[in-house]
């Protein structure tokens, strides 16, 4: 089941926290509870995607992108993922997660996050595409930049970014077919 009380609890902690400009890390603390593990007793891969969630929600509630998609019935969306695990989370493991807005292209913002462990050690690193919904589609991302008082040209993403989305762009679809 999704963790429903976990991103309450983050949300409320974090709703009086300073806001973050592009580019600035939210940093947030987790546990590994004995429902995220899998047959193996370590963080469950699925599951590692979901709590990536508790960071991102609430850097977007911190970066202003929350209060503007109410405004304007947005909604939000992953459109794309790629994530390394490199250290096993265990069960009670306490995790550092890190989570930044890196740039957008005309559809797609760029996420970046990643989870460390107590002893410095990075268990998995992840890159989200996201994407600002409406009722009739996409909502460029030069608008969400600009409602967001950004400038509505990216900085630069880096070329491990370009490279992933041009390499995305490639994939047939749909697939398997």
């Amino acid at each position: 089941m999704y963790p429903f009380l976990r991103l309450a609890k983050e949300m409320f902690r974090f709703r009086k926290a300073a806001p973050i400009a592009l580019g600035e890390d939210h940093v947030s603390h987790h546990i590994c509870w004995p429902w995220d593990l899998d047959m193996w007793w370590e963080l469950n891969n699925g599951r590692t995607l979901t709590i990536y969630d508790l960071g991102r929600i609430p850097m977007a509630s911190r970066s202003g992108l929350i209060p503007i998609m109410r405004e304007r019935s947005w909604g939000l969306t992953i459109a794309g993922s790629s994530v390394r695990y490199r250290r096993r989370v265990r069960m009670f493991d306490r995790i550092e997660m890190r989570s930044r807005m890196v740039g957008w292209d005309a559809r797609f913002m760029y996420l970046e996050q990643s989870m460390w462990k107590t002893n410095g050690d990075c268990a998995s690193h992840a890159l989200f595409r996201a994407a600002v919904t409406e009722k009739n589609g996409i909502v460029p991302c030069a608008t969400v930049a600009e409602a967001l008082g950004y400038d509505p040209v990216s900085p630069d993403l880096p070329d491990w970014i370009e490279a992933w989305s041009a390499a995305e762009s490639q994939r047939p679809w749909p697939p398997m077919s």
